[in-house]
Order: C-alpha cells, then sequence, then structure tokens
C-alpha cells in the first residue's frame, strides 16, 4: 500500500470550516427558524468527518481503525469518569454559591433535573454524539499539535480554533447561542479546551472521556443558565454576572492544569 503524507493542519482546518459552515448555512437557508436538523447536525461532524477522510486517504483503513479506536478506550481510573461527569457541574454549582454569597440572593437554576442531564450526558457519549468534533479536535489534529508546540499551547490555541468554528451559530437564528456573547464563549471554550486536553493526557488519549466531558458540558452547562434571555450582540460583552463567573473559575482552573501539562506532547 502506498503511504501518502497528510495535509497540512492548516488544510485540515480550512476542509473542516467550509464543511461545517458550509451545512449550517444551508440549514438555514432549507429550514430558516429553527435550521434543518438534518444539515444542522451533519455540520457538527465535520471535524471528525474530514479528519477520516485525510487519513483514509494518507495511511488507509489501517489508519483509519487507529483514529477511532481511542473512542473506545474505556480501560481509565474512575476517577477520571468522575471529572469527566462532574466538573463542569461542580464548577456551575461553586459559581451559585459564590453569586449568592456576593449578593444575598441565589442566581436562577434551570429546570431540568440533574437526572435527566446525567441521563442525557450518557446517552450522547454512548451513542457516540460528540465523535464527530472529538475525533477531529482531540483524536487528529491535538497530537499534531502538541508533537510541535507541546500539549498546553496546542490545547490554547485549538481552543480558538474550536471557539471560532462555532462562530456561524452566533447568527444563525434557532440556536441555543444565537445573539449571545461570542467574546466570553471564546474564553469558556479556551479554558474547556484546556481542560479536555488535560483529560486526554491523563487517559492515554482516550476520546471516550473526552467525548464524556463534552457531553456532560453540553448537558449540564445550564444548571445555573449563562445565556442572556434576548441577547442579540453576537460581538458584545455578555451583562450575566454568573456567565463571567463561570469563565474566571474555568481558567483558575485551566491555569492549574496548564501548570501541570508543562513540557507533556503525549498522552501518558
Amino acid at each position: 500500500m502506498q503511504v501518502r503524507r497528510h495535509p497540512s493542519l492548516p488544510v485540515y482546518f480550512a476542509l473542516t470550516f467550509l464543511l461545517a459552515w458550509t451545512l449550517w448555512f444551508a440549514a438555514t437557508l432549507l429550514a430558516g427558524d429553527p435550521p434543518n436538523q438534518f444539515f444542522f447536525l451533519a455540520g457538527t461532524f465535520a471535524p471528525g468527518i474530514v479528519a477520516v477522510l485525510l487519513t483514509a486517504w494518507a495511511e488507509g483503513s489501517a489508519g483509519v481503525r487507529a483514529l477511532l479506536a481511542p473512542l473506545f478506550k474505556w480501560e481509565v481510573g474512575a476517577r477520571w469518569y468522575l471529572f469527566a461527569l462532574l466538573f463542569l457541574a461542580a464548577i456551575k454549582l461553586t459559581v451559585a454559591l459564590v453569586f449568592r454569597v456576593a449578593t444575598g440572593e441565589w442566581p436562577q437554576f434551570g429546570d431540568t433535573s440533574l437526572i435527566l442531564m446525567l441521563a442525557a450526558t450518557l446517552f450522547s457519549t454512548l451513542t457516540l454524539g460528540q465523535s464527530g468534533e472529538e475525533v477531529g479536535w482531540r483524536g487528529y489534529a491535538l497530537p499534531r499539535m502538541a508533537t510541535r508546540l507541546g500539549l498546553g499551547p496546542a490545547s490554547l490555541i485549538l481552543g480558538v480554533i474550536w471557539a471560532v468554528w462555532h462562530l456561524p451559530l452566533f447568527f444563525i437564528p434557532g440556536t441555543s447561542t444565537t445573539g449571545q456573547s461570542f467574546p466570553l464563549y471564546l474564553l469558556q471554550v479556551i479554558a474547556l479546551s484546556v481542560a479536555l486536553g488535560w483529560l486526554w493526557w491523563n487517559t492515554g488519549g482516550s476520546l471516550l472521556l473526552t467525548m464524556l466531558l463534552h457531553a456532560a458540558v453540553n448537558n449540564t452547562k445550564d444548571i445555573v443558565p449563562s445565556a442572556v434571555p434576548g441577547a442579540d450582540a453576537p460581538f458584545g460583552l455578555s451583562t450575566s454576572v454568573v456567565a463571567w463567573l463561570t469563565v474566571l473559575l474555568l481558567w483558575i482552573c485551566a491555569g492549574y492544569f496548564l501548570a501541570r501539562l508543562r513540557g507533556a506532547s503525549a498522552p501518558r
């Protein structure tokens, strides 16, 4: 079998953006508000789709199997499952406590039960709901970036790319981020990228665990909601105190993770 050289990472990112943004805008043109769900969900799988196609082109089926194998890497310490499940929930509950101490009142809590959040997180993980992103971001891009830059800097840069990839969703009607503050979202996602890099490193490159953390973030972020109702200024700064407290705590954690990742370039 002829082994070809992988395209550069800028080519990977460009193709990922092109595919996802095309599908998302097609979803809006076809259906409006809310967007067409088939095209919308297909766009969220663009990072993984492009990663698989480029790997198949360069390495064939054996390379694709190696790329996808970490999706099923489950033999890691129990503490990492707990970390993935509870990290953002702990952040959000701490935010609520800080808000209470600072203002004398509790912030608004979401109306979804914790059991339903947990069930949605587990269902999304077991059905590989986050595989479209994690195969691309942490399975394909992060190892290559970490080899050149170190895992900490690579996680930071990947966080910027990951956040900007979501940018159209702040303008497309009917999404959970429509009209919300992108600058705040950018800060949040960079910090979460560091947390995901930390988890990836400590679990030997397990994408199953990064999918679990990713799903938990998606499903527990509204324990204490950060979104501003009726927001319509994507490039403005959020007026939500809860949102800024969440970012502050995420970055305190990210600072610790970055200190521990100093000099790291590959999973343990």
